[in-house]
């Protein structure tokens, strides 16, 4: 498997040697530009100075070698050529020492030699200073008013001591050192990478425990932050899904026991139908409280997706409370209590349906806890740039811990309120207010009774 870790290093290499081979070509013409033809114009100077001194001062054969002797000793290479041709070499010798019979005729004919010649002989400078006689500067030499030639450069072995060891030296430094440094880094880089793999992987087998040692201030610090963040999320979702599940099991394993039980009993011939009378209507009872589970799982599932379809149009918030209070006539007489309200005119641009859910939810929570005899009490105002409704009533009244959780899917106070309740309508109310851009809150009393205040921003009507 191609590891990033691989492919860093790879690709930190080749840039590296693509690098080196641009800069070696860019190299090559800086010198072929500029440098070449200095060097190739000193080299000439030197010839032309040997030459002036042979032809001027040394008038006879046995005199040339000791002097040519004496220069090849100060860090040049001669190759000396008589008229028959034949060549003497001086200092140290050429690796390369032949030269084409063409230029030896050529320079002994009076011609210039200036060293390489041909388009790539010249582009590249390090055959410029190989120990290659072709590198030479040829210029012809009268002596004894005969013809010679004298081939001249440079040691090469002098300048490879003192620059190119040095430049090979800072190369091989260089390239170590990027090569060390690149390693190290791509280690660095994808140590923490390999970190959140595995991660990952313990995510995936649900282990949302997995610790991460990343403490970094780069981009890399931040994915792991963030990844932080999200095990974190995920372990919380996964606790509300499994005692979301388990909530709802016991919540539907009840009503169909009792339905199961029920249902066995009326099968049997020895019921009066006084009995047979009592048992459906605890079949239909429990029956009726499944649709309203199942209904309210639906809603509150609906609600969970993030592009849920909120259908906004004017709504008369006084005008629907009080259909909503008409729904609840028959529950109010049934436990004697008694409702009361005061609707200011107040016109809300929001969802009618999701709306409608909200006001039964808190007057069904209302009768449903109240005391015997008690009383609800309804208010819409419109208060500055607020829209705000009370839910008040004389009920039972909530703790303070139980204020705090009221709004949790399935939390039920007590077991009186798990009889007929599912855990789910305040929730309902909390996501559908906060959906609609409201807010909700609670004021409660043990003994006293709750006041649910839900508040609405008016500008939102010109939405």
């Amino acid at each position: 498997m191609r590891t990033l870790y691989r492919e860093f290093i790879s690709a930190i290499l080749l840039i590296l040697g693509i690098s080196m081979l641009i800069g070696f070509v860019l190299a090559n013409m800086v010198y072929v530009v500029f440098t070449k033809d200095e060097m190739t114009q000193q080299n000439l100077e030197v010839a032309e100075q040997i030459v002036h001194v042979l032809e001027n001062m040394h008038m006879v054969d046995h005199a040339v070698q000791p002097f040519l002797q004496s220069i090849g000793q100060l860090g040049y290479q001669i190759y000396f050529v008589d008229p028959s041709g034949g060549g003497t070499t001086f200092g140290q010798s050429f690796e390369q020492s032949s030269l084409p019979r063409q230029t030896l005729e050529r320079v002994l004919q009076g011609d210039r030699y200036m060293g390489k010649e041909g388009t790539w002989d010249q582009f590249w400078m390090m055959g410029h200073f190989s120990n290659d006689i072709r590198n030479t500067i040829g210029l012809p030499v009268r002596i004894d008013n005969e013809p010679h030639a004298l081939f001249v450069k440079p040691d090469s072995q002098i300048l490879f001591s003192d620059i190119h060891m040095m430049l090979a030296g800072f190369i091989v430094a260089i390239a170590l050192v990027s090569v060390l440094g690149v390693i190290m880094m791509a280690k660095r880089l994808t140590h923490p990478i390999s970190e959140l793999s595995e991660a990952t992987k313990a995510i995936t087998n649900e282990d949302f425990t997995y610790a991460l040692n990343i403490s970094r201030q780069d981009e890399i610090g931040q994915l792991a932050g963030n990844f932080l963040n999200m095990q974190q999320q995920l372990m919380h979702n996964d606790i509300a899904r499994k005692s979301f599940i388990n909530n709802v099991s016991h919540d539907f394993q009840s009503p169909l026991m009792n339905i199961q039980g029920y249902a066995d009993l009326l099968l049997s011939t020895s019921l009066n139908e006084k009995e047979r009378l009592q048992y459906a209507g605890i079949v239909n009872d429990e029956a009726r409280r499944l649709s309203n589970l199942t209904k309210q799982l639906l809603l509150i599932t609906s609600l969970d997706q993030s592009g849920y379809p909120v259908k906004k149009s004017p709504v008369r918030l006084d005008l629907q409370i009080k259909e909503s209070i008409k729904k609840h006539q028959w529950s109010l007489q049934d436990r004697n209590l008694t409702i009361s309200y005061k609707l200011d005119e107040a016109v809300l641009f929001s969802d009618r349906e999701l709306l409608a859910i909200v006001w039964d939810n808190l007057i069904t929570n209302a009768i449903k806890y109240n005391q015997p005899n008690g009383h609800v009490f309804i208010t819409c105002s419109i208060e500055s740039d607020m829209i705000r409704l009370a839910f008040q009533d004389t009920g039972v009244g909530l703790s303070e811990e139980s204020a705090e959780q009221v709004f949790e899917r399935f939390y039920r106070v007590d077991t009186t309120r798990k009889k007929d309740g599912t855990g789910l309508g305040l929730s309902i109310v909390k996501e559908v207010v906060t959906l609609l851009n409201g807010t909700i809150s609670l004021k409660s009393e043990l003994g006293k009774g709750t006041t649910f205040t839900v508040m609405f921003p008016q500008e939102g009507n010109d939405n």
